[in-house]
């Protein structure tokens, strides 16, 4: 579920390369998010595992109408941002 005032969620671990990269992608670009690190927190753990298999894949970035993308390219997350409606 994405935090509340934010449009997306992002879904990491302290020792995530991953997630670092995105991260600074998308303060490039100006996207903000809220940040949800799954090793102190075992229901974000609990949800990223749901949207993923049962694997605790990080980066999971989940959007404000629930939909979760895994590990995307900033233009994925660009792309699906657009789609959102208010966008």
């Amino acid at each position: 579920m994405s935090a509340p005032g934010t449009a997306v969620t992002m879904y990491t671990t302290s020792w995530c390369g991953y997630c670092v990269r995105l991260k600074k992608m998308m303060q490039g670009e100006g996207i903000e998010f809220a940040e949800i690190n799954i090793e102190t927190d075992e229901g974000a753990a609990d949800l990223v595992m749901q949207a993923n298999g049962g694997n605790r894949t990080v980066p999971t970035l989940v959007f404000a109408d629930g939909t979760a993308l895994t590990n995307p390219s900033i233009e994925q997350v660009k792309a699906r941002l657009a789609e959102l409606p208010g966008a």
